[in-house]
């Protein structure tokens, strides 16, 4: 019998040092609670949903600066959709059994999805996207949306808080407005009202209100919907927004890039809507392209960024899905939260 070849022995006597264990095992992922698609991944989750959009829909609703086209809404929309009709159908029989269970008969409870990213990041299209394809589906005719912008202190209260210059920071907001608004709304009142607010004059429009009328689903967009709830006194309310979501989703994208889509877009607004003698920014118009682009990146490193950092961007984890776009605007990664 051949016997089997050793090892040699160092002169030393030790025996000789092996290679860490971890060199022969695979690498494995750190643990995370989200699935991750790419691109091409997602958009073949669906290929059997019909698109009910047309080209001039989706002209009508993408937003200044953001470049959305037919075929982003065919790749991205069209699969989150269809998720989101499935999550409704399913919320909807879960609502029936717990009725069931109690032998009650309440109204039907709407379906609250909230969308949140930076400023510039596209999220007021990706809502808007959302409610016109959700629309499309038989089991959700009904589809609202709000944005959070109608639920900030007026200029008046903001600059006697001395926060004129941090409207967008969660503090800039009622909160308990909010609240009550979105407890109203899942409590299923026929008319819920809230405040509208002005992008023109920069303010809430006294004696104005939009109205929701106990939607199938209503959308709440807004920077800080995924704020957690930090009371600071015995009046504050101990529940965030965010619990009254059933779904939520978060825009993402690499800081600079959104910084260069508030630049751009601050300059198509210096000849759009700064230009008319009602805005509050009526004063940015003249200026030029070298002005605009110093005064847009001023406003953005000392009141956008900040914010992003420190309230916007730490909420990311807190959604149900993360759309995060390349530096064309377009979703390269969706991030799907495991049930």
């Amino acid at each position: 019998m051949t016997s089997s070849p050793t090892a040699p022995v160092p002169a030393n006597g030790e025996p000789p040092s092996l290679p860490p264990l971890s060199e022969h095992l695979p690498r494995l992922a750190p643990a995370s609670p989200y699935v991750d698609f790419d691109r091409p991944a997602w958009s073949g989750l669906s290929e059997q949903t019909p698109l009910p959009l047309t080209d001039d829909d989706v002209a009508r609703l993408r937003g200044l600066g953001d470049p959305i086209d037919l075929a982003e809404v065919d790749a991205i929309y069209r699969p989150l959709s269809r998720l989101l009709n499935l999550y409704v159908t399913a919320t909807a029989g879960l609502h029936q059994a717990t009725s069931t269970f109690l032998g009650e008969e309440p109204p039907r409870t709407p379906y609250v999805i909230g969308v949140a990213g930076s400023v510039a990041v596209g999220k007021s299209t990706t809502a808007r996207v959302l409610r016109e394809m959700m629309a499309r589906w038989p089991e959700t005719p009904h589809v609202e949306l709000i944005t959070t912008d109608g639920f900030l202190y007026p200029n008046a209260e903001l600059e006697r808080r001395g926060l004129l210059d941090r409207k967008g920071f969660p503090e800039s907001y009622d909160r308990r407005a909010l609240v009550r608004f979105l407890s109203r709304v899942k409590a299923g009142h026929p008319e819920v009202y809230a405040p509208v607010y002005s992008h023109v004059v920069y303010d809430i429009v006294p004696d104005q209100e939009a109205v929701v009328h106990r939607p199938d689903v209503l959308i709440v967009e807004g920077l800080n919907v995924l704020q957690p709830a930090r009371p600071t006194s015995a009046t504050d309310p101990t529940v965030a927004v965010s619990d009254f979501f059933d779904f939520s989703i978060y825009v993402d994208a690499r800081t600079r890039n959104i910084r260069q889509w508030y630049v751009d877009r601050f300059l198509k607004l210096r000849r759009t809507a700064f230009s008319r003698p009602e805005s509050y920014f009526r004063r940015y118009a003249d200026l030029s392209d070298a002005e605009a682009t110093q005064r847009a990146l001023s406003i953005w490193e000392s009141i956008n960024a900040p914010n992003l950092e420190q309230n916007v961007l730490p909420t990311r984890g807190r959604a149900t899905l993360v759309l995060t776009k390349g530096s064309d605007h377009s979703v390269q990664r969706v991030r799907l939260r495991k049930l």
